[in-house]
């Protein structure tokens, strides 16, 4: 650990030369979202064990996020903090334990371009890992995944990365010893390791995600997408957890989507996803179509969802009793600025 942390700063040292001949300070930029919506479940209950958009047959608030982003020469700084549901009690860390409300920072790192390959973070980052993320700006559908749902959220600690070329870079990082928290065991301090493999070349990108401790577990992600047509797009996630007592889940989801006009188009989520012994032992299978409609900033999203389970463990019916499947539909507003 001390020979690692050591090379990083002798990089960074070596390169405040190149650092001070960079240009100057960038202006502010200030970004963000804000989304509401409303859903109902056919078993009039939250049925659907997913993140965010759970409320039954109400209109509810997703969150407002704010992100700040300011480079000044070869450093720049990221800050992104959220209000609401979807980005307070329904995302992790939150509060003190005790009040449920308190504001969620989502990202708080630097970075440092050492030169025009390498760069070094360091901070609190939304996780490299899957591909969906928190913001409902970054996604297709407005409910979201299995696969995120139980994957990593946020990564804290410190990482590089490497442009190999114009098609491939890598990164490799040192982070706390679980997921989704800005403070580690002192005992164990960055515990985790994780990398990074990407490929991008013009409508095709592709990015294999390794993360191992003996805290958060062992994590393999591969996420993809590929502009197979002027109009149409495929993506692709595939993940395998595993953690002490056979814990942990496999899963792959496919996500189609069909450009209809410049405002309008049309999406699909397939997913299956299985808990392992130790998680409990059941699958599930999961079709989300949902609809994108934009109007300058504003997007509507309405969307029908229908899982299944052959258990029987996971949904109930209307009456309370245990079912095989679960349906619902919702209609999202999301503005971007």
């Amino acid at each position: 650990m001390r020979k690692v942390i050591t090379i990083l700063f002798l990089t960074l040292a070596t390169s405040l030369s190149y650092a001070q001949d960079a240009p100057e300070s960038t202006p502010l930029q200030i970004s963000g979202s804000g989304d509401l919506y409303y859903k109902y479940d056919f078993a009039k209950t939250q049925n659907i064990k997913t993140s965010f958009g759970t409320d039954q047959n109400s209109v509810s608030l997703g969150m407002l996020d704010i992100a700040l982003k300011k480079t000044i020469k070869k450093v720049s700084f990221v800050g992104e903090v959220s209000f609401g549901p979807r980005g307070q009690y329904q995302s992790i860390p939150n509060g003190d334990g005790i009040d449920a409300n308190s504001f969620h920072i989502q990202n708080l790192y630097a970075t440092f371009a050492a030169t025009d390959k390498l760069s070094f973070t360091a901070g609190y980052m939304g996780t490299f890992v899957g591909y969906e993320v928190i913001s409902p700006l970054g996604n297709f559908s407005y409910s979201t995944s299995y696969l995120f749902t139980n994957g990593p959220f946020q990564n804290a600690g410190v990482k590089a990365n490497y442009k190999i070329s114009d098609k491939f870079g890598a990164m490799f990082g040192l982070f706390n010893d679980a997921w989704n928290s800005y403070k580690a065991d002192p005992i164990k301090g960055l515990n985790a390791v994780g990398g990074q493999l990407s490929y991008v070349s013009g409508g095709t990108s592709a990015y294999f995600n390794v993360m191992d401790g003996s805290v958060s577990g062992t994590i393999l992600d591969l996420t993809a997408t590929f502009q197979l047509a002027e109009k149409f797009k495929l993506g692709l996630n595939a993940a395998d957890f595993s953690n002490k007592g056979d814990v942990g889940y496999t899963g792959f989801a496919l996500y189609p989507s069909y450009t209809i006009s410049d405002a309008f188009a049309l999406g699909m989520r397939a997913e299956y996803f299985k808990y392992k012994e130790g998680s409990g032992d059941t699958d599930v299978t999961a079709f989300t179509l949902s609809g994108n409609y934009k109007i300058s900033g504003l997007t509507i999203i309405p969307e029908f969802r229908i899982d299944t389970n052959s258990d029987d463990v996971m949904f109930v019916n209307s009456d309370m009793n245990p079912t095989s499947s679960a349906s619902q539909v919702l209609l999202a507003v999301v503005y971007g600025f």
